[in-house]
């Protein structure tokens, strides 16, 4: 595996090697008093963050320092970005400076294919990798690769680790979501039945070529999902009315306590995070008993060793 930009690179068996090293990784943690292994010593990955991040930007740091890579934290407002430098310049900037990954999160869609496409050429030296943490509105590969992470540890508490067969379903704003594209690819791959639930307004053109179903009554679904997934409503990118108010999405589309009691019990619930507390979900069940979100959060970390592991480590693809 050269670079992760897109869930679509990755098939079945690629996308389940990944989550096997993720729960390899973090069984060779447990224990240990010093979180550390040698896997990457010598290794430099850098974080390049154009757009404000907590979740994806630590988690990615801490995995490096985890393996004993060198890591280093870029930011669009504490580099050259902010004197006019281009997104080429700073990139191949760094990797003349030795780096063996670069972690990127940009606005623009597509930004961490041009990424990869640079450092590929003979410019940029051929030897650095891309890993795509959110380009825009396109993909999210990683959070979607820990979403599948934590709904296999929920199954297989439960008797068993698949999600093929499993429905689960995607609420909210999914027009915006880098987050929604890379699950319903990453879950239809891994055998899922995949439904989005949102208004008609919140959902993108062409969405009828996913590989999922489309429903826009909450209520009506709830009851027969093995897991449903809050995406978080992308008000930054929004230039236009997409729905009345917050209290009438919350009302449509926020997961209440009597919603989230429609749900078997067995099904969690999860959420990307930042989470809007009362409107896309209500506090009890974010703190509740069915809540995955801190479960995602820890994931994230395991995963994202994974992926570095996979990358730099030169394991079997």
């Amino acid at each position: 595996m050269r670079h992760l930009l897109s869930v679509a690179d990755l098939d079945a068996a690629a996308a389940t090697g990944l989550l096997d090293t993720a729960d390899r990784l973090k069984q060779a943690l447990l224990g240990r008093e010093v979180r550390k292994l040698p896997t990457l010593r010598g290794r430099t990955v850098i974080t390049m963050f154009y757009e404000n991040s907590t979740r994806t930007r630590v988690s990615f740091e801490i995995a490096g320092k985890w393996m004993s890579a060198d890591t280093v934290n870029v930011s669009a407002s504490g580099s050259s970005v902010s004197k006019g430098e281009s997104l080429r310049d700073t990139a191949l900037t760094l990797s003349a400076m030795g780096a063996d990954c670069v972690v990127v999160r940009h606005p623009a869609s597509g930004s961490a294919h041009r990424l990869a496409g640079w450092m590929d050429s003979e410019i940029g030296g051929g030897h650095t990798s891309i890993v795509n943490a959110g380009d825009g509105t396109h993909e999210h590969p990683t959070q979607a690769l820990l979403d599948a992470a934590t709904l296999r540890d929920h199954f297989r508490a439960r008797g068993s680790g698949t999600i093929a067969g499993r429905r689960i379903g995607i609420v909210g704003d999914v027009l915006h979501s880098r987050v929604a594209r890379s699950n319903v690819l990453l879950l239809a791959t891994l055998g899922a039945d995949v439904v989005l639930i949102a208004p008609p307004t919140l959902l993108p053109v062409g969405v009828e070529q996913w590989p999922c179903r489309v429903s826009s009554s909450l209520d009506a679904e709830l009851p027969a999902l093995d897991a449903v997934m809050m995406l978080r409503v992308q008000a930054e990118r929004m230039h236009g009315a997409f729905f009345p108010s917050a209290r009438e999405y919350a009302v449509g589309y926020g997961l209440s306590e009597a919603r989230a009691a429609l749900l078997p019990e067995h099904a969690p619930v999860l959420h990307p995070g930042p989470m809007v507390r009362g409107m896309e979900i209500a506090p009890a069940v974010a703190d509740g008993p069915s809540s995955a979100v801190l479960a995602q959060v820890a994931n994230g970390v395991h995963v994202r060793m994974a992926v570095l592991y996979h990358l730099l480590a030169g394991a079997p693809e």
